[in-house]
């Protein structure tokens, strides 16, 4: 069985943003040569996700107001967390998303369903972070 690695590094402008990185992953999966396995891809930091969805701004913007009615941003002084920092939203966001995702390959290619597509989800922006993508296979 054979291992690949790679990160993929990612900034945004916003302090939120939802980031269709499907094509980087599959870039990554083309370099490593990997026809038959399984693909990991997981962000690396606490305050981001990786998730797969529908690339649908309709769904993008529902996701944002359903995420924000669940961790709202402010007041910041609702959550003990923030002293130093004003994120604590960004960890409940995540934990709610997910870390990470798990794909199948066959032949080569992203095993999706019908309209499946991987997102990072940025909770927390305006600074460096990354996505780990780790495949293994033959």
């Amino acid at each position: 069985m054979k291992s690949f690695k790679k990160e993929l590094w990612f900034k945004t402008r916003e302090r939120r943003a939802f980031i269709n990185i499907t094509p980087q992953v599959q870039q990554v999966l083309k370099e490593s040569g990997i026809q038959e396995g399984l693909l990991l891809c997981n962000a690396m930091h606490i305050t981001a996700s990786v998730f797969i969805n529908d690339d649908e701004a309709g769904l993008h913007h529902d996701l944002e107001v359903w995420l924000e009615k669940l961790a709202p941003e402010k007041p910041h002084s609702q959550y003990r967390h923030n002293g130093f920092e004003d994120n604590a939203d960004a960890h409940l966001k995540r934990s709610v998303m997910g870390r990470e995702v798990v794909v199948a390959v066959t032949g080569g290619s992203l095993d999706f369903g019908t309209w499946e597509q991987i997102f990072y989800g940025e909770f927390d922006g305006k600074r460096d972070k990354r996505v780990l993508v780790k495949i293994i296979g033959e």
